[in-house]
């Protein structure tokens, strides 16, 4: 499947007030991503960092809840998903001919 089809289909159960467009999935998209990391952080703490097949995918369900979120403000925002991945790849390949990939903040 292509990440703009993917976007297309997940839009029919895009169900919040409209204006709330961009708030909405950008509140579920933290709240996800922090599902994603308490999952994350069970295994270390109750599994020593073996992630067991069960684990994985779990984790991998939260990770589609996140997919679903970003998939909901981008298309807010006017964005495929597949317009979103190319602008990440520009700016990452920007960062590495400026040997910039370390450090910190949002334009090095």
């Amino acid at each position: 499947m292509k990440l703009n089809e993917y976007q297309e289909q997940a839009s029919a159960s895009a169900i919040y007030p409209r204006d709330m467009k961009a708030v909405y999935p950008a509140l579920g998209l933290a709240g996800e991503t922090g599902e994603v990391a308490e999952k994350v952080k069970k295994v270390i703490r109750d599994h020593g960092g073996n992630f067991s097949e069960e684990a994985k995918t779990e984790i991998a369900k939260e990770l589609g809840d996140v997919l679903w979120y970003l998939a909901a403000m981008a298309g807010d925002l006017g964005f495929t998903l597949e317009q979103i991945a190319e602008i990440n790849l520009q700016k990452l390949a920007s960062r590495k001919s400026r040997g910039q990939l370390h450090g910190s903040g949002d334009n090095r």
